[in-house]
């Protein structure tokens, strides 16, 4: 139990931090996401400036609700005191998913890296989608723990746009890669870090309940 209390604890400090961060970068310091779109060179679709950016603005609101939405709903002390608010918020959390992964999957053939970027992207949104019905399919048969666990997993995909800048950073800053190139390389190593972290957290927060 403490092992859990000090992991939430590290990813409501991870989780806030990130949602204001995002928030504060992408509504007020550059809405225009000048800085984003100067890395995308060599796009094969024209890209139509208003209406991606007002896509990305509603990826960006949906992103966020759902890293909250999904840090309220692993605390102990809510879904003890307030089961109905616990029930209706995991719902919140779903729609803001589904709605992150739609205006992902519009942005796709825009990545930055070109075609093999988009691909990884896609199948970025598919595997989220595709984890969080799983979710939903155990608690539905009242199996807690497996929910719990796929929720787990689901819930470390609202770090993707954080795990894929801190690869590119990695790989072009560090390495001295083209940027197009570390993002791709942060794509594809996204997928993998986000499918293999939440298995260890998951055996972790097992160990701990023994």
């Amino acid at each position: 139990m403490k092992k859990r209390k000090i992991l939430y604890g590290l990813l409501a400090c991870v989780s806030i931090l990130f949602i204001l961060y995002t928030l504060v970068t992408n509504y007020r310091i550059d809405p225009g996401a000048e800085v984003f779109l100067s890395y995308k060179t060599g796009l094969k679709r024209q890209l139509n400036l208003p209406v991606w950016l007002n896509v990305m603005h509603v990826h960006v609101a949906f992103a966020c609700i759902s890293m909250a939405a999904g840090l309220l709903n692993f605390s102990n002390r809510i879904f003890e005191k307030n089961r109905k608010f616990h029930r209706i918020n995991g719902y919140v959390y779903l729609v803001s998913v589904l709605v992150v992964v739609i205006t992902s999957g519009y942005m796709a053939p825009y990545a930055t890296g070109g075609k093999i970027s988009s691909m990884g992207f896609n199948v970025l949104n598919i595997l989220w989608m595709l984890i969080t019905i799983m979710a939903l399919v155990q608690i539905k048969k009242k199996r807690i723990i497996r929910h719990r666990n796929w929720m787990v997993r689901s819930y470390a995909f609202c770090f993707t746009n954080m795990s894929i800048h801190l690869i590119t950073s990695l790989f072009h800053q560090g390495f001295g890669f083209a940027y197009s190139t570390g993002y791709t390389i942060g794509v594809y190593g996204s997928i993998g870090l986000l499918l293999v972290i939440p298995n260890v957290i998951i055996r972790t927060i097992g160990q701990s309940e023994r």
